[in-house]
């Protein structure tokens, strides 16, 4: 389908400063999320509905570290099917992803595209004129390579070899920014990304990837088991995380 016929919406939760992309198809009213954010379930359902579409499906891109998906909570709510990429062999998925094999949500067409680095079984989605990259490819910047299986020399195939072959001028969205920055293209990438565009060697970007000295990410050790079972937030959460699982009690309008 032409993407100037596709629903389009971008959505930012600010507790992991995670993006969730809604896909729709306008002639079905299909429609699918990408990296849904448990806190932000019932905005997303309502925008959903908001725009007279029928979540079909949830993506993610990866097993998460910093938020837990989304994805088994609007299962029960919406009877929407999870996606998964296949490598993970999580018993709770419904639809294996794998490199290559489009996804198909009404006339809306996702290719995913296997781009480890970030984690070992980390995927990119590409629709149409724009790729969304998770974590693999920020603007100006990349994900971090130092725990689930990350490996700077396999990220750095994944985005010099892989998404910089797309052409220039698809828009790229990333997974999170910090900076309140929504979108950028494979042209600025290429031309101006500090960690991996330009001249930057494999060997520059694993020396300058195994020196950045990242604090242990707060929320890892209960987003990962919790992602392994398609979003189930842990009963044992301390006080100082659950805003990371808290349902939205009011209306995102209020």
């Amino acid at each position: 389908m032409n993407t100037s016929a596709m629903v389009f919406r971008q959505l930012f939760e600010p507790v992991s400063s995670t993006y969730t992309y809604l896909l729709g198809c306008s002639e079905t009213r299909e429609a699918v999320l990408i990296d849904p954010v448990m806190p932000a379930w019932q905005r997303d359902l309502q925008v959903v509905n908001e725009l007279g579409l029928r979540l079909v499906m949830t993506i993610d891109t990866h097993i998460h570290a910093d938020h837990i998906t989304s994805a088994s909570m609007l299962r029960r709510e919406a009877g929407s099917r999870v996606a998964i990429p296949a490598l993970d062999a999580l018993p709770c998925t419904d639809v294996p992803i794998h490199d290559g094999v489009p996804l198909q949500v009404g006339g809306v067409r996702i290719d995913p595209m296997h781009t480890p680095g970030h984690t070992d079984n980390h995927f990119a989605l590409l629709a149409g004129d724009r790729v969304f990259t998770g974590d693999a490819l920020l603007i100006d910047g990349c994900g971090r390579t130092d725990f689930q299986s990350g490996d700077p020399r396999a990220l750095y195939e994944s985005v010099r070899g892989r998404l910089f072959t797309l052409p220039g001028e698809t828009l790229v969205y990333p997974g999170h920014d910090y900076q309140g920055r929504w979108v950028s293209s494979i042209a600025q990438e290429k031309q101006r990304n500090p960690r991996l565009g330009a001249d930057r060697t494999l060997e520059d970007f694993v020396e300058l990837m195994a020196n950045l000295d990242l604090p242990y990410p707060k929320f890892i050790d209960y987003a990962v088991p919790g992602n392994r079972l398609c979003g189930q937030c842990p009963p044992d959460l301390p006080e100082h995380l659950r805003q990371y699982c808290q349902e939205m009690a009011e209306s995102p309008q209020g």
